[in-house]
This record gives C-alpha cells, sequence and structure tokens, in this order.
C-alpha cells in the first residue's frame, strides 16, 4: 500500500512569524491539531496544540505577542506520496513522531500522514511506531527484515 492511499490529503499551513494566537483560531476554525510551518523554501516546521501549550503558554508567554517560530518543532521529517506505507512508517519510528508531511514528486506539500491514518490500514504497524515513539531506545522486533534495524545492528 502506498502513502497516497492512507494519507490525509489536506495539510494547513501557517507562516513562522504569525502569532501562536492566529495559529490556535485556525486550529479551530479548520479543526486540525496540527499546522505545517512553512518559509520560502517550504515546510521548516510543524506546530501542534500541544506545542502552544507546552512551549509557549506554560513558560508565561503571551499568545497574542509569541510568534509560531518560538514554539514550532523545527524537525520536518517527510515521505513521498508514493512511498510504500511501511517505508513511511519506518520514517516516523525513527524520528520518534506521529506525523509526517507529504510531498509529491515536485517537492510540494500535498498532505499529511498521521499514526490514525496509518491504524486505519495497518493497526499492527500503527502500534509499533507508537510503541517506539513511547521508548524510542527500545528497538522494534518484526520480521521479515529490514523493517527498523537488520538483526546484524543489534
Amino acid at each position: 500500500m502506498l502513502v497516497r492511499d492512507a494519507m490525509t490529503r489536506r495539510a494547513e499551513t501557517i507562516g513562522p512569524d504569525e502569532t501562536l494566537q492566529a495559529a490556535a483560531r485556525a486550529m479551530k476554525q479548520l479543526d486540525v491539531g496540527t499546522l505545517v510551518v512553512c518559509g520560502e523554501g517550504g515546510a521548516i516546521g510543524i506546530l501542534t496544540d500541544r506545542d502552544i501549550v507546552v512551549r509557549s503558554i506554560a513558560e508565561g508567554r503571551d499568545p497574542a505577542e509569541a510568534d509560531v517560530r518560538s514554539a514550532m518543532t523545527p524537525q520536518v521529517i517527510d515521505c513521498c506520496e508514493d512511498d510504500e506505507l511501511e517505508g513511511a512508517a519506518t520514517r516516523m519510528a525513527g524520528g520518534a513522531v506521529r506525523r509526517l508531511v507529504v510531498l509529491d514528486a515536485s517537492r510540494k506539500l500535498v498532505g499529511m500522514l498521521s499514526v490514525d491514518d496509518v491504524a486505519l490500514h495497518s493497526p499492527t504497524l500503527a502500534g509499533e511506531i507508537v510503541e517506539h515513539v513511547r521508548a524510542p531506545e527500545r528497538p522494534i522486533v518484526r520480521g521479515p527484515w529490514p523493517w527498523w534495524e537488520s538483526p546484524d545492528s543489534r
């Protein structure tokens, strides 16, 4: 199965200089918990509703003044819509993330792939991702090799 068959075709974006309040309003209006932060060169970060709370509000910052850049996760892990779903799951587990930015062949943002999307098609695979995200130091044991790591590298 390909990523395109499981992904969410909607990927909402926001600029890094927008306020966290604007981001929260967009999340509410769009009914999403994640925004892709885009700059001139494409995706530069991910902002979740949890990021706003933990990295800003809990630190006493004013969401009306703090910018998206101050709370976003600057690590963007992506995959291609033509990738195999299992390969994308490997990237999620490897990066200890619950969602990937999905790009087309020309590197244009076309969607998001979340653990929830994977679960609709493979609950076992989604469970393995979540298990590894919760404890990234623990290797995933799955056959046939390679999925996460080869038996020789353990």
